[in-house]
Formats: C-alpha cells, structure tokens, sequence
C-alpha cells in the first residue's frame, strides 16, 4: 500500500501550485537525481500557525525531535525510521514533486484515525443477504462525504497530541457521522449506544503511512484504520445518522469492488472484506 499515486497528483488540493512531475522511476529517494527541484509549498492556514500546526523549521525556539516522542508530539513513523536531511524530514516513500507542508501542520508524520464502523445488510425479515455470485454476505460501512474535494471516505481525522488513539476514533466518528458538536448534552451520540460499540475490542485493519494527495517530501499522512463491527445490527440500525464536522453526506455504502473512496480508504475496505469474509468482487 506504500506507493505514491494520489500524492503525485496536481494540483495540489486547494490550491493552483502545480508538482514536479516525477517519473515512477525516480520517486524512491535511492534513485539519483540531482536536477530535482521541486516547488515549495505551505499553505497560508498553515503559516498562520494555528494550534495544529508547527512553527517553520528553523524559528528560534523550535527544535523538533525527528523519529521520536516529541513532548506530547508523536514523531515516530509507523514506516519505521526515515531519514533527516539538513535537519528537515525526508518523506519515507519518496519524492512528490513538492516540498513543504502543503495543508499538512506537521513537519514528518501527520497522525490520524479511520473508524470502520459496520454492519451486515439485511432484508426485512433480518437475514443477512448474501451476493448471488460471491455467495458472501454483504457488508455495510458508514461513509461521509468531504466537503473538502467531494469524494466519499471513511469518518476519520488527525490525533490530537497525547490523545489515546481509542479517544480518537470515537470523537471523530461522532463529530463527523452523527454531528455531535451541534448537539445539546442529552442529545449527544445516543450514549449507550456509542459507548457500546466503542467499548468492544476493534479489528486493526491498517496502520501505517497513506497515499494521500496532501502529502510532500518532509511531511504525510500515516493513520490507523480499525474496524468496530455490529454483529447483531441491534447497536447501529437506528442510530441517527448526521453528517457534521467536515463531512457533507452520511450513510450506509455496501462493502464491494466498486467503491471509489479518498486516498487509501478502497484498499483498507478491501482488506476489512477479506478480514469479515464479506462480499467483495
């Protein structure tokens, strides 16, 4: 799954800058090539320096600890160790043709969670249904649609530095899928039943670095993407979806080859597929 394909498009999201174009040949850093010189790209919500975001590599006071625990800031890749050249982080999976934060804040990895939350399809009588080709049953996960470029994804968002990554998938499921920050006390989530999904054990599903259009060479998305699953449907069929947060849409998607989603999010349905043994093809 470590490949750059979204992360060589242009033009960069949000933006008109357009990338280097760099040959498939020529993407692993291992590969010589001293006319490389990409654009240099930070976008003006990241220079302004929210929160979020790093201060720029070389400000007084700022010495960030590449390949480490940074304070409460993780540094660590999940690739392994990636290489810092001139004190600026090399990204582990080659060039992208531009340099950079791009609308990324952190200067390396860039950590978020995925939250697969499922269920089986079932007819009106409660069966599962199964594909008449495959003779699987079919899954259903929720997905949103981003305001930001329009495409469907998994609910997910970045970790905030110290959060337990379980804190995470729950806040962002809940932001994004059933618009809990719009809600008043007694309205949010439907408690019981997000605490009972939340409190079961998840199915990893991926962890490590994501082909994602927002990637540059010194910083990129990783994420770990886990799969909460109702067996029974008695935790999820009414719960009251809303989309919220960053998302446009919500709703159920049946699990199968043709889902087009953002980034890497196909590829991590696939494999919870074949962890389920859904439908797929």
């Amino acid at each position: 799954m470590a490949s750059h394909i979204k992360a060589l498009t242009s033009p960069y999201p949000g933006s008109q800058v357009q990338r280097r174009l760099v040959p498939s040949q020529k993407v692993s850093w291992t590969a010589e090539w001293p006319e490389y010189h990409p654009v240099e790209y930070t976008a003006p919500s990241v220079l302004s320096q929210p929160p979020w975001a790093d201060p720029a590599l070389g400000k007084e006071g700022f010495h960030p600890k590449f390949n480490a625990l940074d304070g409460s800031v993780q540094r660590q890749s999940f690739t392994g160790t990636y290489q810092v050249d001139n004190e600026t982080p090399r990204n582990p999976v080659g060039r992208t043709g531009v340099t950079g934060r791009g609308l990324l804040g952190r200067w390396g990895p860039n950590h978020a969670a995925d939250p697969i939350i499922t269920r089986w399809k079932r007819d009106a009588s409660g069966q599962k249904i199964t594909d008449q080709k495959s003779a699987k049953p079919i899954l259903q996960f929720i997905a949103i649609q981003r305001k930001d470029c329009g495409q469907w994804a998994i609910p997910g968002g970045m970790v905030d530095p110290g959060e337990l990554i379980t804190a995470t998938l729950r806040r962002e499921f809940c932001e994004e899928a059933l618009n809990s920050l719009e809600k008043s006390g007694e309205e949010k989530c439907t408690e019981e039943k997000i605490n009972n999904l939340f409190s079961q054990e998840y199915l990893l599903i991926y962890r490590g670095y994501v082909d994602d259009p927002r990637n540059t060479d010194n910083s990129w998305m990783e994420t770990q993407a886990v799969n909460y699953h109702d067996e029974t449907g008695h935790l999820l069929d009414l719960l009251p979806l809303e989309a919220g947060d960053d998302a446009g849409k919500v709703q159920w998607v049946d699990v199968s080859s043709s889902c087009s989603l953002y980034a890497n999010h196909a590829n991590f349905i696939q494999i919870l597929a074949e962890k389920r043994g859904a439908h797929w093809a």
